[in-house]
């Protein structure tokens, strides 16, 4: 196993590129299993759920050609061998949900292990069953998989009860290929979404309103092949504002989409930091102001996003006066404040809120990365710890990052990947 050792680190200084986005580049390969000809998608990035969903993709019948020096993967499936994800890839990768909508518009069937639970809290796969369902499915559950099965899709009006991102995404690929029209209202409006729609149109669908809390997709025939760049990573990209922020440093961070992070410029900007929207990218200072304290309130897009809400808390524990952190979308999306304790962060937990008082002096810990997003924070602690921090269990950083203590060295972060 690999661990990360972490040493405190002066402000970081230079530029980054953001790598295509995980979030968006997994939807997207699922939704290639409904063209009839080959897809090839840019600005891939090298991760281990994008390896993940290459192989569940060949195992179902797909030919994958992963090209990672030139970030980019090309999809075709000529024929469907397999409708069934198994539980071997679905443990490793929650998203491999999304290709039960691809093949039950594709084969009329799909078999999929269910996905069991998530360290941040509960997500289960309920919405996406009454998606299918209103399509014309039907849903059997035993042995620890869901089956669907329908002779013929036909569109239907859809309310979700939350909006659920991967809901969306499932239904809107169902409906692709549905008869007649689909509505989807209450639909999660993340630029995922929007990325994802426009892939599929670019296939030859007719998918509008993405962006959008009504998405309408009208079904057609049959969808071919086409090129498609993944949007930049707005979660890598705001794990970088907030590495700039909490080393007090001075970095412009590259291949962004300033409209995706919004609320993390916001909060940041209340907090002091100075932010800079140029031609070239998003500039993030830290170095300008004294830094103060700020409420945060996690909420679906375009709230402040839950991913973002670690990093900030790592953050806010620098900074000058107490602040409230409310998470509302995961229940046990505070797994981190112990790990940040250990680096004497003093964080109290009341129900769904968390009490920073800032100011601290954080010294290096051994600790764990108890999910992706809770890891990258406790790497931002680490870069303001007196002392050492070793992070152990940083494969999940593997699963959202790519290059990750590459582009912080490059930035001077003294930060070292070493085996176990």
């Amino acid at each position: 196993m690999a661990k990360y050792i972490i040493e405190k680190s002066g402000p970081l200084h230079g530029e980054v590129e953001i790598s295509g986005s995980k979030n968006a580049v997994l939807p997207i390969m699922a939704a290639a299993l409904l063209a009839e000809g080959e897809c090839e998608i840019m600005d891939v990035p090298a991760l281990r759920d994008v390896d993940v969903m290459c192989k569940l993709l060949e195992s179902i019948g797909s030919k994958v050609e992963e090209d990672y020096e030139n970030n980019t993967v090309k999809i075709k499936t000529e024929r469907i061998v397999e409708e069934e994800a198994p539980y071997e890839l679905v443990q490793r990768m929650r998203a491999s949900i999304l290709t039960m909508g691809p093949l039950l518009a594709k084969t009329g069937h799909a078999r999929v292990a269910l996905p069991g639970g998530c360290p941040i809290g509960a997500r289960p796969i309920d919405l996406h069953l009454k998606g299918f369902q209103a399509l014309g499915a039907e849903i059997e559950r035993g042995h620890g998989y869901v089956e669907a099965h329908a002779k013929k899709l036909i569109g239907a009006k859809i309310y979700l009860d939350f909006p659920s991102v991967g809901a969306t995404e499932n239904i809107m690929m169902a409906a692709g290929l549905a008869e007649g029209i689909t509505i989807i209202e209450n639909a999660a409006e993340e630029p995922e979404i929007v990325d994802l729609a426009n892939f599929m149109n670019k296939m030859g669908a007719k998918v509008k309103g993405a962006g959008t809390d009504t998405i309408r997709i009208e079904g057609v025939p049959s969808l071919h092949g086409t090129k498609h760049a993944v949007i930049p990573d707005r979660i890598e990209t705001g794990t970088f504002m907030l590495a700039a922020a909490i080393t007090r440093g001075n970095v412009l961070i590259k291949n962004v989409v300033s409209d995706h992070v919004k609320p993390v410029i916001a909060k940041l900007i209340e907090c002091g930091v100075v932010i800079e929207d140029t031609d070239e990218g998003i500039r993030v200072r830290g170095d300008l102001h004294p830094l103060v304290a700020a409420d945060i309130k996690t909420m679906p897009y375009p709230g402040f996003p839950t991913d973002m809400q670690p990093l900030f808390m790592a953050f806010l524990s620098t900074v000058k006066g107490p602040s409230v952190v409310v998470e509302t979308v995961f229940e046990n999306r505070f797994m981190h404040v112990g790990e940040l304790n250990r680096m004497s962060a003093d964080i109290k937990i009341e129900g769904r809120s968390a009490v920073v008082p800032g100011e601290r002096l954080l010294q290096g810990a051994q600790v764990i990365c108890t999910d992706l997003r809770a890891g990258a924070a406790m790497v931002l602690a680490g870069f303001m710890a007196d002392g050492t921090t070793e992070l152990s269990e940083i494969y999940h950083l593997d699963r959202g990052y790519s290059l990750f203590s590459k582009k912080f060295r490059s930035l001077g972060a003294n930060i070292q990947r070493v085996s176990e």
